[in-house]
């Protein structure tokens, strides 16, 4: 047989064979609002000696509001996690996150659809999400998708309690992912112009539930226009 005119198989490449990489922010798109603050907010509201402990920093905390929302936050964190080791603080948010899972309307139930969708695509899925990764982690798993990859917020523990650590918002989501060793990306879900970095690469940014400003926002952050969903 002349094999002379046959050309050889071309092998594929590790690109093709590559499941596609989809991700997705949390707060804001699986979830309706912010899991950590929520649970901040159960710790007050559980304790009226922690509403007692944070009461004489009132005064320092409006005076700052206006300039460092983030520092706020971050003395109300301390003071709702103050005297909390790592492993009770594990346990704590396990309880939570099995508490919040119980309210269905918290759950944006389109997103959800959709990542399972993803998932029965073969589709790679991160969850990539500024929210704390034991109470996330914990979320995911009452939801039944705890084999999900997961990129989050860390605590740290000291003497006084966790504090923050390592918090997994804008371009430090860019910094986990190459960490955890994902350099591309197909498609990124995010309802924030703060996941710019994240949706920048992504060949379809997908904006969940924007307003029309926030579309333009995004838009011109972006240089090009962002897909849309309308999910609830």
């Amino acid at each position: 047989m002349d094999t002379g005119d046959m050309v050889p198989p071309v092998a594929a490449s590790d690109d093709a064979l590559a499941p596609r990489v989809v991700l997705f922010d949390f707060d804001g798109v699986l979830l309706h609002g912010d899991a950590f603050y929520f649970f901040v907010r159960s710790r007050y509201e559980r304790s009226w000696l922690r509403r007692l402990l944070v009461l004489p920093c009132l005064p320092w905390l409006l005076l700052q509001l206006p300039f460092s929302r983030r520092r706020v936050a971050r003395t109300l964190v301390h003071a709702a996690l103050f005297g909390t080791g790592e492993a009770r603080y594990q346990a704590l948010a396990r309880s939570y996150a099995a508490e919040m899972v119980q309210h269905s309307r918290l759950f944006n139930r389109d997103a959800l659809r959709q990542l399972r969708r993803h998932q029965q695509a073969g589709d790679r899925v991160i969850v990539v999400t500024g929210c704390e990764q034991a109470l996330v982690g914990g979320i995911l798993e009452q939801l039944g998708l705890g084999d999900v990859e997961l990129l989050a917020s860390r605590l740290r523990a000291t003497g006084l309690g966790m504090r923050t650590g390592f918090h997994n918002i804008g371009a430090n989501k860019l910094k986990a992912l190459a960490a955890h060793g994902v350099t591309a990306w197909q498609q990124a879900y995010s309802d924030s112009l703060m996941d710019v970095p994240m949706l920048k690469p992504a060949a379809e940014p997908v904006l969940v539930n924007g307003t029309p400003k926030l579309c333009k926002k995004m838009d011109a952050a972006l240089g090009r226009v962002v897909g849309r969903v309308a999910w609830r």
